[in-house]
């Protein structure tokens, strides 16, 4: 099955909209009121500067941990609690939306227990901040409007939304090292991004793997993939290239991508070397 490129568009309802921004902005004002900034906050809490960031400006749907902690936390008196039952009636109306060919994979990577990713030009867009998904978007050819760009940025960001979630999904990567010292976007909004995988790389559901350049062999020279387990069902594979896309459920297919992938995990560096690196390219900016 061939598709074209995934539009991905938000959908969540105006007033689920309105909700975030609000719930944003008394996050704001309380982390101001203790004196935090939002990497400070976001420390402390065990999130991302990024994260901080998305959710008081309402681009993040604010998850029930994130409430809970950050009502203590900031000494709400219950003012952010208060507002979980909102938020979880409003997801429950709300939905992020995709294009017909795309929402079957959107479902399936939702009920995943493990997903795979082997990326050979880029970091998976699970991992990535809020601010190289943007910059992605925006050197994109042809050009996308602004509008476009925005409902992209927003949908990606809440797809990212199963990783701290409960029970979480194993999920494994492998990006290629020159991908780490390719500063898409600047040097600022790279840094940021190795600081996220780095910290994305030590939880616990999370493991991450460098291929290094200097490789004399590589499994994965035919490109880009995912392989993707739903809860209760079989392993499936994912692929993109140019403008196309395709969902891969022909059991011997998925087998040959599963043997590929074990060779590319097995030619990578190890998840304590491949952290390792990310450290040292970061103590080198």
């Amino acid at each position: 099955m061939t598709v074209t490129e995934p539009q991905e568009t938000y959908d969540e309802g105006e007033h689920a909209g309105d909700l975030n921004r609000a719930i944003g902005k008394q996050v704001k004002v309380l982390r101001e009121r203790a004196g935090l900034t939002q990497k400070e906050l976001g420390d402390q809490l065990g999130y991302s500067e990024d994260l901080i960031s998305s959710l008081e400006r309402g681009r993040r749907t604010p998850q029930r941990e994130f409430l809970e902690a950050a009502d203590e936390l900031l000494g709400a008196g219950g003012l952010l609690r208060a507002t979980i039952e909102d938020v979880e009636k409003a997801k429950a109306r709300g939905r992020v939306r995709h294009p017909a060919w795309f929402r079957d994979y959107a479902r399936l990577e939702r009920e995943a227990v493990e997903i795979n990713f082997y990326n050979n030009h880029d970091v998976p867009g699970l991992l990535q901040t809020e601010r190289r998904t943007r910059a992605l978007y925006e050197m994109r050819k042809p050009l996308l409007d602004d509008e476009t760009i925005e409902q992209r940025v927003t949908s990606r960001m809440a797809r990212q939304e199963i990783l701290p979630s409960w029970p979480p999904p194993m999920v494994t990567a492998v990006v290629e090292e020159v991908v780490l010292r390719r500063p898409l976007g600047g040097r600022e909004i790279h840094r940021e991004q190795l600081e996220q995988l780095l910290k994305l790389g030590r939880m616990r559901n999370v493991e991450l793997q460098v291929m290094p350049t200097e490789r004399s062999e590589h499994a994965g020279m035919g490109g880009s993939f995912v392989l993707l387990t739903p809860k209760g069902k079989a392993q499936l594979g994912y692929t993109e290239a140019q403008n196309s896309s395709r969902l891969i459920t022909d059991p011997e297919e998925v087998r040959i991508l599963a043997a590929r992938y074990g060779s590319i995990r097995a030619q990578a560096l190890t998840m304590g070397e491949s952290l390792a690196l990310i450290e040292d390219l970061l103590g080198a900016r």
